[in-house]
C-alpha cells in the first residue's frame, strides 16, 4: 500500500480535501463592503500514525481595500488601528497569494485534489477569503467554493460547546481571553482544537472505518 493510499494519509482521511485553519478579523460583518484587517492561516499534516497535527503557519496584517467600510462599532471590538504604522500592514493581494502558495504547496505534498477552510463559525471567515480573492483577481484560487469545516458545529456535536473559548476549554486546552480576536491567536487555538477533535474520534475507534466483512483495503473480496 502506497503511503497516500493509506488510511493514515491525509488526503484519505478528508476525501481529498487539505484542510487549512482560517481566522480573519475585520471592520464589519459584509465582506463586499467591509474591510479585511488581519489574517492568519495554518496547514494541518498527519504522522504516520494517523494523528493530525498544526503545521505551517502564515498571518498578515492587511491593508483595507480601497473604498472598504470602517465600522466603528468592529474596529472597537477587534482594537485594531488600521492606520497604525507599525501594522506593516500588505495588501489583499499580496498576502492571499502568500497564503494560497502555502496550500496549494501543501496540496501538492499530500496528494490532495482541492483545500477546504477550517473555521470557527466557518463561513464567516470563508466569505472575507473568497471576496477578497475576487477583488484582488487571483485565479487560482485553491479553496472549495462553498464547503468548510466547522469547528463550532464539530465542537456543538463533540464538547456540547459552539463558543471558541469554551469549546477550548471543554477540550482540556488553556485559552487566554486577552488574546482573543487576534488572527494569529484564534487560528491557533482553532487548529488546535480541530486537531484535537479528529484525534479524539480517532481514539474513541471511529477511524479508520472497520473494513466491511468481505472486504480488504483494496475493494471487495474475489469470488
Amino acid at each position: 500500500m502506497s503511503e497516500t493510499s493509506s488510511p493514515n494519509a491525509l488526503n484519505q482521511r478528508f476525501r481529498g480535501f487539505f484542510p487549512v485553519v482560517i481566522d480573519v478579523e475585520t471592520a464589519g460583518f459584509n465582506a463586499d463592503t467591509d474591510a479585511l484587517l488581519e489574517i492568519a492561516a495554518i496547514s494541518v499534516k498527519m504522522d504516520e500514525d494517523g494523528w493530525l497535527q498544526p503545521d505551517q503557519t502564515l498571518h498578515f496584517n492587511v491593508r483595507p481595500f480601497e473604498g472598504a467600510i470602517l465600522n466603528p462599532e468592529a474596529l472597537a471590538f477587534t482594537g485594531i488601528n488600521p492606520d497604525d504604522p507599525d501594522r506593516n500592514a500588505v495588501s489583499e493581494h499580496d498576502a492571499l497569494h502568500a497564503i494560497f502558495k502555502m496550500v496549494r504547496k501543501g496540496m501538492k505534498d499530500s496528494d490532495c485534489a482541492r483545500a477546504v477552510i477550517v473555521a470557527h463559525n466557518a463561513n464567516f471567515d470563508h466569505s472575507f477569503v473568497m471576496a477578497a480573492a475576487q477583488r484582488s483577481h487571483l485565479k487560482r484560487n485553491p479553496f472549495h467554493p462553498f464547503a468548510t469545516f466547522d469547528t463550532a458545529a464539530l465542537s456543538g456535536l463533540v464538547l456540547g460547546q459552539t463558543v471558541l473559548a469554551k469549546a477550548c476549554k471543554a477540550a482540556g486546552m488553556e485559552f487566554d481571553s486577552h488574546q482573543a480576536h487576534s488572527a494569529l491567536y484564534d487560528t491557533q487555538q482553532t487548529a488546535t482544537l480541530f486537531c484535537e477533535l479528529v484525534n479524539r474520534w480517532k481514539r474513541l475507534g471511529g477511524w479508520p472505518l472497520p473494513v466491511p466483512p468481505g472486504e480488504d483495503d483494496t475493494g471487495p473480496e474475489p469470488v
